[in-house]
């Protein structure tokens, strides 16, 4: 008993701790509204990532996919999937889940051993088709435009950092994902 106390504590101590050094991108005193009307089923498949805002668990990727699919206890299954340094490199994948928690305002973890490690996933834009999305945090120490495609055009990008812009965040931090 006193093995698995003592690994909870050292697990809540390293969570807290990376949230502590966790870059903010995003003005909080600012309000961040979410998509209304999201079609969860319709936001299933798999979205490119266009550009972040720089995290310690994507640092070096490229070539980043979110493969989004329904799992059969309700949740959504989250396969993140990145290529170290190079469209050649190795690659990672991180296999997680997300939660509903309200409307457009999902929970994802990528540690299940840790439960309370759970990560604020809002998305605060989808176009009409679903082709184009904008995700963020109210802690804003993350944010992504995604994509149904590896690239995007000019329009849509200004269309998207708007949206982020809009949410408080500020969009000169952000980073662009190489894709194929």
């Amino acid at each position: 008993m006193r093995i698995v106390l003592n690994t909870l504590i050292a697990a809540a101590f390293i969570s807290f701790a990376v949230q502590a050094e966790a870059a903010n991108y995003r003005d909080r005193s600012v309000s961040m509204a979410v998509q209304a009307g999201l079609d969860l089923k319709k936001y299933l498949g798999k979205w490119y990532e266009i550009a972040r805002f720089p995290n310690r668990f994507e640092r070096g990727c490229v070539g980043v996919t979110a493969e989004y699919s329904m799992r059969a206890d309700g949740d959504v299954r989250v396969l993140n999937t990145c290529r170290k340094g190079t469209l050649n490199g190795k690659v990672e994948v991180a296999d997680g889940s997300a939660r509903v928690e309200a409307p457009g305002r999902l929970s994802v973890n990528f540690v299940p051993w840790l439960p309370f490690a759970r990560g604020d996933y809002w998305l605060l834009y989808v176009a009409s088709d679903y082709s184009l999305a904008v995700v963020g945090s109210p802690k804003g120490t993350t944010g992504w435009i995604l994509a149904r495609t590896p690239r995007i055009s000019a329009k849509e990008r200004a269309k998207a950092e708007g949206v982020l812009s809009k949410n408080g965040y500020d969009v000169r931090e952000l980073e662009d994902v190489l894709q194929k």
